[in-house]
């Protein structure tokens, strides 16, 4: 690690140095006990090579880091190296309304990054995520339908391949690379060092919620998919339901100011919700949708993808089995129907995340989802989201690529054929 060390004009930090012990940590609490043999903090280009060169010489575990979020902790290998690109955080757009964003930069920094330049990107919503890995698998936002995927927006990138190289890649330079960047999921070519979004012109927004008591749940999710069909590319919407929360919820994010179409929600489901919206300008309502659930936290996952219609009440019954489950079901259609790049589930309705909060031990809060990953296989397919990653997802080539699988692996054999960037889910040739 000496060499590394001194070929790097940032730090390498070593278990016996101070700053380890926090570098090292990731969003997810569950992965605290890993040790890491040294953790990169990159300030360049170059340094992520001389990382890269390192590791595939010394032939030792390596993996990429922006934001730490992986469900799986991927990214904080035990007794590999971290190159952790977090210092590679600039966020500059250009006349032409390109935005190029360092690989470690957090949704907050990009956000105001742009919006203070009287532009909007669509992404995710937890303002700590970085926006590699983000970006990478794919990258659903509340301007999804308007806009499409954050990776349908990349017009280019800048990354590191297993060879050490410095690859700027486009649709007319390595363009199998670049789709393939463009929902191939995080890690698996290389280490991103920026990417290039096509952004649009601001415009007004409109928040809004309906909150219902839970006994509404069943009717909240009868109502919604058929709607959520019906309304125009500029609404987003989801809908909120589980034991871990004390309401049900439809709520979404609109590009103008004509509410009708949440009028016709409310009349499909029924009832009378207390409801709430608001106009804002983009960087408010980033602010709005920001994740209050803070800098770190202790949870397991799955995903799927809503393909057809569903039984409302069984629905309800399989995401409430647990005490401390909540459902999250995203809209999907419009502009991500259109787009392009190696992220498979265009035709899906939405997505599906199931979490259940670990309040015990890691193996029992897997072992309550358990049904509910193979029961929503059941229902509606071998699919899932990549950017949920699930550790325990079967058949999960087929789950997060689907027919662009053995694309992506050839792909894969041609960039890192020695499988420097290797983890227990990783495309492989």
């Amino acid at each position: 690690m000496d060499t590394l060390a001194r070929a790097l004009t940032g730090r390498l930090l070593l278990p016996a140095d101070a700053d380890y012990a926090r570098a090292k940590l990731a969003f997810l609490t569950l992965y605290d006990d890993r040790r890491p043999a040294a953790v990169a903090l990159c300030e360049s280009e170059a340094d992520v090579q001389r990382c890269v060169e390192f590791a595939a010489t010394q032939g030792i575990p390596v993996a990429a880091r922006s934001g730490g979020h992986s469900y799986a902790g991927y990214s904080t290998p035990d007794g590999g190296l971290i190159i952790d690109v977090s210092r590679l955080d600039t966020v500059k757009v250009h006349p032409d309304g390109t935005a190029t964003v360092g690989a470690g930069a957090r949704m907050a920094a990009v956000y105001d990054g742009i919006g203070r330049a009287g532009r909007m990107l669509s992404a995710g919503t937890c303002p700590t995520v970085g926006v590699a890995g983000l970006t990478l698998g794919g990258g659903i936002g509340v301007l999804g339908r308007k806009c499409g995927l954050a990776s349908d927006q990349l017009v280019a990138a800048r990354i590191v391949t297993a060879d050490g190289v410095l690859r700027a890649v486009s649709e007319t330079r390595e363009p199998d690379l670049f789709w393939a960047l463009r929902g191939g999921g995080g890690g698996n070519f290389g280490v991103v060092t920026s990417f290039t979004f096509r952004t649009t012109p601001a415009e007004p927004l409109t928040v809004w919620s309906l909150d219902y008591s839970p006994d509404y749940r069943p009717a909240i999710l009868d109502a919604w998919p058929e709607w959520q069909q019906d309304v125009p590319d500029e609404m987003w919407s989801q809908c909120r339901v589980g034991t871990s929360l004390t309401i049900s919820q439809a709520a979404g994010c609109l590009v103008g100011t004509d509410t009708s179409l949440i009028d016709d929600l409310v009349r499909r489901i029924g009832g009378n919700p207390e409801r709430r919206q608001r106009k804002l300008d983009f960087l408010a309502t980033m602010d709005h949708y920001a994740d209050p659930i803070g800098e770190r936290a202790a949870f397991v996952s799955v995903s799927r993808m809503l393909t057809g219609p569903m039984d409302p009440q069984a629905m309800v019954d399989l995401v409430t089995a647990g005490p401390e489950m909540l459902c999250l079901i995203d809209s999907f259609g419009g502009a991500i129907t259109r787009g392009e790049g190696a992220f498979p589930h265009r035709d899906a309705i939405a997505s599906i995340q199931v979490t259940n909060q670990v309040t015990t031990t890691i193996d029992k809060a897997r072992r309550e989802l358990a049904p509910v990953r193979e029961q929503l296989g059941e229902w509606f397919g071998v699919n899932g989201f990549v950017n949920y990653i699930d550790p325990d997802m079967p058949d999960w080539r087929q789950a997060y690529y689907g027919a662009n699988a053995p694309r992506l692996a050839e792909i894969a054999r041609r960039y890192d054929p020695d499988g420097v960037f290797a983890f227990p889910q990783a495309i492989r040739p």
